[in-house]
């Protein structure tokens, strides 16, 4: 597997190609930023490697502790963290939850201050105004999350496959064949006695 310093720099080395390529397929630039914000997010502090302790995770600061609930219950490498489409909205869901706690807390400090505040009614109605009126935001933002994770994804998977390629061949080829034939057909050499003569002169330094 990747160390984080290469996830870093494959997203990184990245990052301009996604942001061109989001710039020349649709023509606008807020999408081309939310996507490349989305995607630079992913790759450095809301990638799947948050299910354990990792540079994501480190990343997090004094918030680091929001996630040892999500590495308890998720397994490292398993379809609900690293599966494609699947880790990331679950991420999303699983910050989203914290979010929505905060939330609640803040409501509750303030109507015991006497303040007004929105209802759940009103709150659920502003967020689906929101999502109608942003759709494309949200989407862009969307996908340049699971393109920050999939960067991730591809790079564990190219990885993997370089190390036990290597591996393969280099028991495969015919010089370790050779070399292996070798050793099976050698006998073990029996150690030889020291001298008496040299064994004294041992003792006496």
């Amino acid at each position: 597997m990747p160390s984080g310093r290469t996830h870093d720099r494959v997203t990184l080395w990245s990052l301009p190609l996604i942001a061109g390529g989001t710039l020349y397929a649709t023509a606008r630039a807020d999408l081309a930023f939310w996507v490349s914000g989305g995607f630079l997010f992913s790759g450095l502090i809301f990638g799947p490697d948050l299910d354990l302790y990792s540079f994501h995770y480190k990343r997090w600061g004094i918030l680091r502790w929001l996630w040892r609930p999500y590495q308890q219950a998720i397994k490292h490498r398993s379809i609900w963290s690293h599966g494609p489409i699947i880790g990331t909205i679950g991420r999303i869901l699983y910050l989203s939850l914290w979010l929505g706690l905060v939330g609640l807390f803040y409501v509750g400090i303030a109507r015991l201050a006497g303040a007004k505040t929105y209802t759940g009614q009103q709150l659920v109605a502003i967020l689906q105004h929101s999502i109608e009126l942003n759709l494309p935001v949200y989407l862009a933002l969307f996908c340049g999350l699971e393109l920050g994770a999939m960067s991730h994804y591809l790079s564990d998977w190219l990885v993997s496959t370089f190390k036990r390629s290597s591996l393969r061949n280099r028991f495969d080829s015919p010089q370790a064949t050779l070399r292996e034939r070798h050793s099976k057909s050698k006998p073990i050499s029996k150690q030889k006695k020291m001298p008496v003569k040299q064994a004294k002169k041992l003792r006496i330094k």
